[in-house]
């Protein structure tokens, strides 16, 4: 049977969740959680809960799942230190600097491949398995065809079922850091995408707000399809929430009916969507919550609490009781894991009034009152004629109940050595001359360039534009850019190998699944700025993996480029529209249709955002409004290999402009508002 996950934003989030069906929770600490703003769990809070829910036989998993710095890598061997030491039952990871520490102090740790990680094809769970996770975190995007496809095999996938949905694809947001500078893949996030925005300007609408997604009616078929968790979403939300939703899941999986009424009254937007799942995608799927939804579930909350009110029975104790003359009265008690437990008091004495006999014992030892604890068979030797105080009774089921939760406690902990490893000191990257990428949307935007320049040209994965392309660059210059989303994997490798057949031996990696196609297929594989890359530790673990260079990220600052360690070349976006946000569901098409398609959003300040579509795979991009340019500043970037031009719509003579002007290191004056991005401001999430 698949497991309930719930969310736990602070230690009264996991009781609740735990007392009302959950077999499982997630959890972040104060550093390394990608839900910042939670309550989380300092060292006291994190013992307590785990000593709590490992007693009660519930797993309990620990998010350490942003994306980190240099700077930050020592205090993670010491928040990695501690989940050994507590008996957490896995890390929830997406930077591969955790792989890394993992592997040299704790190997033993069990590691879930975060939903930050973006994998969402058999090549990226394929990719999580070979780095040693053991489960994976599957997108929220995935239709059930797909999911079906990814579950039933040696790797766990766990699915999201209930709660909120980002507009973008979970990993691939850049919207809450450019625009506010809080880092939605280090935890941050502002969640500006709840703001209005809209595709016809001047008309106030919520174009990237979608409803909350519910499918808790297809827990069972999802079990069926080989799904081995089913996770909540909600570790901003309150107790009553992860009791609610504990509950409602619980009961779903079992084939029960539950509150689904209560369920959207306690938190929705506008009610729930099975958009995704169902490939339903659409205006359907799009809503905003109101102040009238947060007064309607502040009346529900006091109804919810009596669902974790009391304890949860959870475990079934198989009871012994042996009452001889001149023995001491034995009580003895096994749980469903072997678990024992023996307690004795004094000789029975001889019966005045009633005496002792297997109704009462079982009267008295059933009384497990506010206990996790329910009694299951009964074996009684009684004598006959004999009488026990009804006070040995109360004092016999404490002790048992005491001494077999101290031993659930044992037995359901993880605690695995973490050994002190030091960390390789970081060595100067040297940078012996910095070389000039591009990456094109079509080959007609190269016809202007000197290939001498141009070290490497990427185009999109379409074999057309890469015949074009080879007719203006050497085929060993060229490299094919992986689709950032899929829902057909095997056609892209299909696509792959025609370019292969072609000369093309380069592939940009937008995706970690890409990384294991690239080796498959003999290809040089290169990691794009999506893969999050932003420490020495994930570059070096990026090399041991065969890829050849890497676009770090751009939510780095100068300083922090410039100080990465290691010798894997690296390089930044010097010149682009960044894409902000990934997303499998238009928000054009959703308000206006396809067919009245803007390429535009704009927000509640009157910015405008283009919207690159890429529908044949299945998704958008919305680029930011300014472009970003660091032509004149190559100065502040020495510590980068390779400067990176990210094209849109730019003709071939605005190319050769861009061009020359990285090249000469001169401004870039003719395009309006220009930004500098995050390299020098960073995001507030960072350690100071």
């Amino acid at each position: 049977m698949p497991e309930i996950l719930s969310p736990a934003g602070g230690k009264e989030q996991a009781f609740a969740a735990v007392r009302s069906g959950a077999d499982a929770v997630y959890l972040g600490l104060e550093r390394f959680s990608a839900r910042a703003n939670a309550t989380n769990f300092n060292e006291a809070d994190l013992r307590e809960t785990v000593k709590y829910c490992h007693e009660r036989g519930v797993k309990v998993y620990a998010a350490v799942n942003t994306m980190l710095f240099d700077s930050e890598l020592d205090e993670l061997d010491d928040t990695l230190r501690l989940l050994c030491e507590v008996g957490i039952d896995a890390v929830i990871s997406q930077d591969l600097a955790v792989v890394a520490a993992v592997r040299r102090s704790c190997p033993q740790l069990e590691l879930h491949a975060s939903t930050q990680m973006t994998l969402h094809t058999k090549a990226g769970c394929e990719f999580a398995e070979k780095l040693g996770f053991t489960r994976t975190v599957l997108s929220r995007e995935l239709p059930e065809a797909v999911i079906a496809e990814l579950s039933g095999g040696d790797m766990e996938t766990e699915v999201f079922v209930h709660g909120a949905l980002c507009m973008s694809v979970s990993g691939q947001c850049l919207m809450s850091a450019m625009v506010g500078g809080r880092s939605a893949n280090r935890g941050a996030c502002a969640q500006p995408c709840r703001l209005p925005c809209t595709a016809v300007r001047g008309k106030e609408y919520y174009a990237l707000s979608l409803k909350d997604m519910s499918v808790l009616r297809d827990l069972p078929h999802l079990a069926e399809l080989g799904v081995d968790s089913m996770k909540i979403e909600g570790r901003m939300k309150r107790p009553e929430y992860a009791a609610l939703s504990a509950n409602c899941a619980a009961k779903a999986l079992a084939g029960e009916k539950y509150d689904e009424a209560l369920l959207r009254t306690v938190f929705s937007r506008g009610g729930f969507t099975d958009g995704y799942l169902k490939g339903k995608l659409g205006f359907n799927m799009f809503g905003r919550r109101t102040a009238d939804d947060s007064k309607a579930a502040n009346a529900a909350y006091p109804k919810i609490h009596e669902l974790y009110r009391r304890e949860r029975k959870c475990s079934e104790l198989d009871i012994f009781v042996t009452v001889r003359e001149g023995e001491p009265v034995t009580v003895s008690a096994l749980d469903e894991n072997g678990l024992y437990a023996e307690y004795k008091g004094g000789a029975p004495e001889a019966a005045v009034n009633r005496p002792c006999d297997e109704e009462l014992v079982r009267r008295q030892l059933s009384k497990l009152g506010d206990t996790f604890f329910e009694a299951g068979s009964f074996t009684c030797e009684i004598g006959e004629g004999l009488s026990v105080p009804n006070s040995f009774w109360g004092e016999a089921r404490r002790s048992i109940c005491a001494a077999i939760t101290a031993q659930r406690e044992e037995h359901y902990s993880r605690t695995v050595p973490f050994e002190d490893v030091p960390r390789q000191p970081i060595q100067r990257h040297d940078v012996r001359e910095q070389s000039i990428r591009i990456s094109a949307q079509r080959a007609e935007q190269l016809s202007k360039l000197d290939p001498d320049e141009i070290e490497t040209a990427w185009l999109p994965l379409d074999t057309a534009e890469l015949k074009k392309a080879a007719g203006l660059f050497p085929t060993e210059k060229l490299g094919a850019v992986m689709p950032r989303f899929t829902f057909n994997e095997g056609r892209d490798v299909q696509r792959l190998t025609e370019a292969k057949k072609l000369g093309i031996g380069k592939v940009l990696c937008t995706n970690f699944a890409h990384i294991v196609i690239a080796e498959k297929l003999g290809l040089e594989a290169h990691a794009a700025h999506g893969l999050n890359t932003a420490n020495t530790d994930a570059l070096g673990m990026l090399s041991e993996l065969g890829v050849k260079s890497a676009v770090v990220s751009p939510e780095m600052k100068t300083g922090q480029i410039n100080a990465l360690g290691g010798t894997l070349p690296r390089g930044i976006i010097v010149y682009g529209r960044l894409p902000l946000m990934l997303t499998a569901n238009c928000p054009i098409s959703a308000q206006v249709g396809c067919k009245n398609c803007t390429h535009t959003l704009f927000d509640r300040t009157g910015r405008s955002f283009l919207v690159r579509c890429s529908k044949a795979q299945g998704y958008v991009e919305i680029l930011n409004s300014d472009i970003l340019s660091m032509s004149d500043k190559r100065e502040d970037i020495r510590g980068a290999d390779f400067l990176q031009i990210e094209l849109d719509s730019e003709n071939p003579s605005r190319t050769a402009e861009v061009v020359s002007l990285i090249r000469k290191c001169r401004p870039l004056t003719d395009c309006g508002h220009i930004t500098r991005g995050l390299y020098y401001r960073g995001v507030n999430s960072e350690k100071k």
